[in-house]
C-alpha cells in the first residue's frame, strides 16, 4: 500500500493495547523492508469465535500492508500446556487432539486470512530436533525469579498452588519460536505479555534484532462483561448459522457495538470515524449495527446469506415486533442457569411467577422473536436475549 509512515502505524495500532516499542518499529517500517509478523496459537479448542478473530483481524491488515504473516500452529507447546492467565495447570494435549485441531484452525482462519499470503509454520519443526542437553541450555537462559514474574505463576506461589516444572518451558518455547522464525514484530492477547516480552529477551540473547510486541485486547463477549467464552454462551462462532451470527450482532447494546467495530470490522478508519459522527448527530446506531452485522456474515459465509439474515431479522423483530428504544437489564444469579419464572418476575415483566407461568401458558412470552412454549425452560450465565410479554413489554436481558 502506498502510504505514509504514519498512517501505517495508525492502522496497526487502531484497536490495539499496546505496541512495543513504537519507535523501534517505525525505523523498521523505514527502511521499506517487509515484516515478518509472527501470531502463535495453540490448537486448544476447534472452533473460533470472534474473540479468536481479532487477532486474526490484525494479522490481515499487516497482510493488506504488504507485510509476511507468519502464523504458527504451536504443535509442541499444546502439548505443554499453557495456564495464559489461569491460576491452574491447563492440561496438555495429546498429539491426536493436536493433530485434529490444527486441521480445523487451518480450515476456519482462511475465512480472514489470505491464503496464498500466509506461511502456516508448526513449532514442532524445530522443536523435534531439540534435545536434552539444548533444553536445559535454553532453561539456563532465565531465572525462576524472572518466571515468577509472571502474573498467574506468582498469584499460585503466593496461594501455595502447585507450578510444576514443565510450565515454567512454556514461555521459554514460545520465545525461542521468535528466534527460529526470526520475527519482526509479534502479535498476542493482553494475557500473552509475558510470553512476547520472552521472545525479545531470548533474540537478544542469540543475538538477534528484538521483535516489536503488538497486544490485542481480549474481547468482551455479549454480555458486555467477561471475555468472550463458549463456556459463557456469551460468544458468537465464526461458523455459526448466518442468521445466528447476525442476529446475535443486532443483539449488542449500542455502545459494546462501537467496540466490536473497531475490532472487528475491515471497514477504513475513516468511515468508522464518520459513522461515529453520523450518529453523534443523530442518526440510529441500529442503522450502523445492521452494517456491521452484514459485514460479518459476508465474511465467514456469503452476501446472499447476509441479505438473507437481515431480511430473516427484519422479518422476526421490526415488522411490529420490537420498539426502537429496548429497556437494558443486567440480571444478576447466583446459579449458572435461571428459571425463565424468575427471569421474567426479576427483570419486572411479570408481577410474580404465577404470572410468569400464566402468560407463557397465553403464549405470550418470546425471547429472540420466538414463541416460548415450555413453563420449565432455564436459561443460561453470560446469555444476552431480548425478552417480550404481550405487546408492550420488552427488556433487553444481561444474565450475569
Amino acid at each position: 500500500m502506498n502510504i505514509s509512515i504514519s498512517q501505517h502505524l495508525e492502522i496497526i495500532k487502531h484497536g490495539s493495547h499496546e505496541l512495543l516499542i513504537e519507535k523501534e518499529l517505525e525505523d523498521r517500517l523505514r527502511t521499506g523492508k517487509r515484516l515478518r509478523v509472527k501470531a502463535g496459537f495453540d490448537p486448544t479448542a476447534p472452533d473460533l469465535h470472534l474473540g479468536h478473530a481479532v487477532l486474526l483481524n490484525k494479522m490481515r491488515q499487516l497482510q493488506d500492508l504488504g507485510h509476511h504473516i507468519l502464523f504458527l500452529i504451536g504443535d509442541f507447546t499444546g502439548m505443554i500446556g499453557d495456564p495464559s492467565g489461569k491460576n491452574t495447570t491447563r492440561p496438555p494435549l495429546t498429539r491426536e487432539q493436536v493433530v485434529e485441531n490444527a486441521k480445523s484452525y487451518t480450515a476456519q482462519v482462511f475465512k480472514i486470512l489470505h491464503p496464498e499470503k500466509t506461511e502456516i509454520v508448526f513449532n514442532s519443526t524445530w522443536m523435534n530436533q531439540f534435545n536434552a542437553a539444548d533444553l536445559i541450555r535454553l532453561a539456563a537462559t532465565y531465572t525462576v525469579a524472572r518466571m515468577l514474574e509472571r502474573d498467574d505463576f506468582e498469584k499460585r506461589y503466593r496461594n501455595n498452588q502447585s507450578i510444576a516444572i514443565h510450565e515454567f518451558l512454556y514461555p521459554l518455547v514460545q520465545g525461542y519460536d521468535s528466534v527460529a522464525l526470526k520475527a519482526d514484530l509479534e502479535l498476542g492477547g493482553t494475557d500473552q505479555k509475558f510470553n512476547l516480552l520472552m521472545g525479545r529477551e531470548l533474540q537478544r540473547h542469540f543475538d538477534q534484532p528484538q521483535q516489536c510486541i503488538l497486544t490485542m485486547p481480549l474481547l468482551e463477549g455479549l454480555d458486555g462483561v467477561n471475555k468472550m467464552s463458549k463456556s459463557l454462551n456469551n460468544y458468537v462462532g465464526i461458523t455459526e448459522n448466518p442468521k445466528e451470527i447476525f442476529g446475535k450482532l443486532m443483539s449488542v447494546s449500542d455502545q459494546l457495538m462501537w467496540r466490536y467495530i473497531d475490532l472487528l470490522s475491515f471497514e477504513s478508519l475513516e468511515t468508522i470515524r464518520t459513522w461515529r459522527r453520523e450518529v453523534n448527530d443523530g442518526r440510529n446506531p441500529r442503522d450502523i449495527k445492521v452494517l456491521f452485522a452484514q459485514e460479518i456474515v459476508t465474511r465467514f459465509h456469503s452476501r446472499k446469506e447476509a441479505e438473507n439474515a437481515l431480511i430473516d431479522f427484519e422479518t422476526r423483530f421490526k415488522r411490529g415486533a420490537l420498539p426502537e428504544d429496548i429497556p437494558e437489564k443486567i440480571l444478576h444469579i447466583t446459579d449458572d442457569e435461571i428459571f425463565l419464572t424468575q427471569l421474567l418476575k426479576q427483570t419486572g415483566l411479570t408481577a410474580s411467577t404465577s404470572e410468569s407461568l400464566r402468560m407463557i401458558e397465553q403464549g405470550a412470552v418470546k425471547i429472540n422473536g420466538d414463541k416460548i412454549e415450555d413453563k420449565s425452560l432455564k436459561l443460561s450465565r453470560g446469555a444476552l436475549i431480548v425478552v417480550q410479554v404481550g405487546k408492550r413489554k420488552f427488556a433487553r436481558v444481561t444474565i450475569n
